[in-house]
């Protein structure tokens, strides 16, 4: 395992841990990816364990992509849980989007956006993404992975991506780990009222489609499925997969 780091944006370790209120603080300078940490400590670990790292040589989002993740210019994360409730995971990454967009509201230049299944948008910019990976105990669920990949400075590292000038990554984790964390403790399918706060907030909107399939975005399922509209009005639910639009979002 890479050697620990004794602090972070220049608050000690165990004073961040206090603040952010976890059982553990696992802080690196630099990682692979602070899944692998994660993977390898998870099987023993407390419920709200945070590995924490300033880089990531190998990052990684859906679909095996790569994350860019570089030094001093994002929050690179993934936390611990042990969830109770096993339907509770069909949509814990569009739960941890929602409840992450809300919290992070203020420190931002606009309302952030939601993108089916795990995005964060702030305008046209890709602001944040989030990963899910269960470890299973039979039928059960052990313990998730919840990684997080939070743009501070845009991958370029030349222009900002939406969080207001002179946020701190300390700022950005204060906010982003409780809000992560009731995320994860919430149980059964989405309710009516989170429904409600993902639509006002979902960037896809009866936007025009070309994956998962064509057609325009209809929202989404209390079981966390994409709605696709065909010319028909005929809807098609799509639980796996990414959404595309057929033209992007224009720059302001």
């Amino acid at each position: 395992m890479p050697r620990q780091a004794a602090t972070y944006d220049g608050v000690p370790a165990s004073t961040l841990a206090g603040r952010l209120e976890v059982p553990a603080l696992l802080l690196f300078d630099q990682v692979g990816s602070t899944f692998d940490i994660a993977h390898r400590v998870g099987p023993d670990a407390r419920a709200g364990t945070l590995v924490l790292a300033d880089e990531q040589t190998a990052g990684r989002g859906r679909h095996g992509r790569r994350w860019v993740s570089a030094p001093g210019a994002g929050v690179w994360l993934t936390l611990i849980e042990r969830p109770s409730d096993a339907r509770a995971l069909d949509v814990l990454a569009l739960r941890c989007g929602l409840y992450a967009a809300e919290a992070l509201d203020d420190l931002a230049g606009a309302s952030i956006g939601v993108k089916w299944p795990n995005d964060l948008y702030v305008g046209p910019y890709k602001l944040a993404g989030t990963l899910i990976e269960t470890r299973w105990r039979g039928t059960a669920p052990d313990w998730v992975a919840i990684g997080v990949g939070l743009n501070v400075i845009a991958p370029d590292l030349s222009t900002g991506v939406g969080l207001r000038a002179g946020v701190s990554r300390v700022d950005v984790l204060e906010r982003l780990v409780p809000a992560v964390r009731r995320a994860a403790s919430a149980t059964r399918h989405l309710s009516d009222d989170e429904l409600a706060r993902w639509k006002r907030r979902d960037v896809a909107t009866d936007r025009a489609l070309v994956a998962p399939a064509f057609g325009r975005s209809a929202g989404i399922t209390r079981e966390g499925e994409l709605l696709v509209a065909d010319a028909a009005g005929t809807l098609t639910r799509h639980r796996t997969g990414s959404l595309t639009f057929a033209e992007p979002p224009a720059c302001s």
